[in-house]
């Protein structure tokens, strides 16, 4: 299969990348991936493990390997003898010119970028580039995902994001300030039929134009903003508090983090839409809204092992107050990484069984999953499970 990856040269994209090639040459196993669990045995059928990668990207490279060995400079965050394995499929993937349109001042962060927009294009001028690079690449077994970094809350439109007419409208008249990157890479997929997932919290295919056009040409899509560190251990732990009938008083999350990611979210106006993501979660969990704090700061040292301090003040049996602490330490794109492939897969698989739309069942990867409340990790995998059973019975 073909994935298409939004951001190609970050370090989610590119350990995704190792780990696929690493998996086709036989060098590494298969932990990590949900989809190789065996409740979804048959799915290789459908969606191998077996890859060819391209991308669109913002940063001045030569190609992947470059990129992956800068982030493993500095992280370290897989054995060497994994990527000098791989290096020369790495070197043949070279990502095209992308957009960072409306994607805040934490770009800023990223070094010397070179985008779409630079060269003076308009908007449908910067849509029909991205089209056109997506195009070349594609085939039937081709997925779009979105690994950006994340950006601001969008300035919202009913005339230009309400319907396709009227995001057509926005991209004939130049409107470009109300547009970001992650819609025109959205837009670009489905208007070519192509899965799209959206991996980070941006909005990406979440307007009603897009889930439109999804709906016209029939495409499947997903998101948004992957589910892979303190958020999961939040929205598989909250549940006991609900199924033992424990009051939650509190819940103060701590995140710090480096690398990048890091930098661009130390930015307020980036940093926003992602702790909205986070936020939202115990209140659709609990039914109800405890006292929350969600900080997500810079730790320059820490690059991608990226470290949440968590603490819940609950109420028990006789109205008596205790308390509950936990450490989320992990390497941020080892435990994304896997999931890129895993959506992939999914979304690769619901195409070619004729669904289309929204996919409410990968709601399992997601944060914040598009058209529906259920974040708790236990009902989304129950979830996930019976619609591949289903889908692979039909």
């Amino acid at each position: 299969m073909k994935v298409w990856l939004i951001g190609a040269y970050g370090i989610v994209s590119t350990t995704a990348m190792v780990g696929g090639k690493a998996l086709e040459k036989g060098i590494i196993n298969k932990t990590g991936l949900v989809s190789e669990l065996p409740f979804f045995e048959g799915l290789d059928k459908y969606a191998p493990l077996n890859f060819e990668f391209g991308g669109h990207e913002i940063r001045l490279l030569s190609n992947a390997y470059e990129a992956t060995l800068e982030h493993w400079n500095l992280n370290r965050h897989f054995e060497k003898d994994i990527l000098d394995a791989v290096e020369d499929e790495l070197k043949e993937i070279k990502a095209e010119k992308g957009t960072a349109l409306n994607c805040g001042s934490g770009i800023e962060e990223l070094g010397k970028i070179e985008t779409l927009e630079n060269e003076g294009l308009s908007l449908r001028e910067i849509a029909d580039r991205i089209i056109s690079d997506m195009k070349k690449f594609a085939d039937d077994e081709t997925v779009v995902i979105n690994t950006a970094s994340t950006e601001p809350v969008p300035k919202y439109s009913e005339e230009y994001h309400g319907s396709i007419d009227g995001f057509e409208t926005m991209l004939d008249e130049d409107k470009k300030e109300y547009a970001t990157a992650s819609m025109l890479y959205a837009y670009a997929a489905l208007k070519l039929g192509l899965p799209y997932g959206n991996f980070t919290p941006s909005v990406g295919s979440n307007i009603p134009a897009l889930k439109e056009l999804a709906e016209k040409n029939k495409v499947p899509h997903a998101g948004n903003d992957g589910k892979t560190g303190e958020t999961l251990v939040k929205t598989t732990l909250a549940p006991m508090f609900l199924y033992r009938n424990l009051e939650v008083l509190g819940w103060m999350s701590y995140n710090i983090l480096g690398d990048y990611d890091g930098k661009v979210l130390s930015h307020r106006d980036n940093k926003e839409s992602k702790v909205v993501s986070k936020d939202k979660v115990l209140e659709k969990v609990l039914g109800y809204s405890p006292y929350s704090i969600t900080e997500i700061n810079f730790f320059p040292s820490l690059v991608d092992n990226k470290t949440a301090f968590d603490f819940i003040h609950f109420k028990g049996f006789l109205g008596t107050k205790m308390k509950f602490y936990f450490i989320w330490d992990a390497i941020d794109a080892i435990v994304a990484a896997p999931l890129i492939i895993d959506i992939a897969r999914f979304l690769l698989l619901a195409k070619k069984k004729g669904v289309y739309g929204v996919v409410k069942e990968l709601g399992f990867f997601f944060k914040s999953p598009m058209e529906t409340d259920i974040v708790n990790t236990h009902q989304q995998f129950e979830i996930l499970r019976n619609w591949y059973a289903k889908l692979v019975e039909s």
